[in-house]
Formats: structure tokens, sequence, C-alpha cells
């Protein structure tokens, strides 16, 4: 089992990088998913995830998450083949916490694609507050 801490990393950059690993068979937990940046203004962010969460009907779908552990599972489902049986094994070998859960305080998490300074950043968090998920940070 492979431990990623998020804290710090690009949403996008991070789901590719966990997708190839799940389909080539890891087992991959991310902690610390409520500190994913988005790139843009918070206005820009929240329009777009706010499109897709209030689309369609709540009985009939689809169904869009508003908490960050739940909105990065969403992003790395988009760049699996989920219609397959090897796209849904890879999904269900992914596990993702807001913050560090204390169980695996003694491992030692990997850090992947880092922001880089200069560019406008928004964490993950923001926007679902925004989106109305209570989420304690």
């Amino acid at each position: 089992m492979t431990i990623i801490d998020a804290d710090g990393a690009i949403l996008g950059r991070l789901s590719s990088h966990v997708a190839k690993r799940l389909l080539n068979g890891e087992e991959i937990t991310v902690i610390n998913a409520d500190k994913i940046l988005l790139t843009g203004s918070v206005e820009e962010n929240y329009k777009q995830y706010y499109s897709a969460y209030n689309r369609g009907k709540s009985l009939a779908g689809p169904e869009y998450p508003r908490l960050p552990d739940r909105i990065l599972r969403r992003t790395v489902r988009g760049m699996l083949p989920i219609k397959t049986a090897r796209g849904k094994d890879a999904l269900n070998r992914l596990k993702a916490y807001i913050g560090s859960p204390k169980e695996l305080a003694s491992e030692v998490p990997e850090k992947i694609a880092l922001a880089r300074s200069g560019r406008r950043y928004v964490k993950l968090v923001e926007i679902s507050k925004l989106l109305g998920a209570k989420v304690n940070e």
C-alpha cells in the first residue's frame, strides 16, 4: 500500500499520477485531500464545480460530490476506464482521507506534483465549503 500526501499538490496532476498507478495494480491511500490545490481563482473554480454539482435531478443523477476526498475520487474516476472490470477494480483500490488518520500516522507518505510559485491557487476545501460541505480544517 502506497500513501501519498496531497498537501500542496495540484488536483489534475495528482489525479493522473494516481490513476496511472492504480491501473498498474497498486493500492493507494491519499491523505490531506482537503489541502489539494486548484489553479485559477475562487470564482472560476466555484462556477465550474457548482454547474457540475447542480446538473441533473437529486434522484436521477449524475451525482457530483461536495467533500474534498470525494471530489478527488471523482476526478480520478474520470481518468479511469470505469465501465470495464479493470477500471472498477482500480477505483476500489483508492482510498482518500480529509486530514491524516491516526492509524496512518506512523507511515511515511510520498509527496507528488507540488505546485509552483507565481500562480493563483485555491484550496479544494474552500470550494467544498462554498458548495455547502461541512468540513473541519
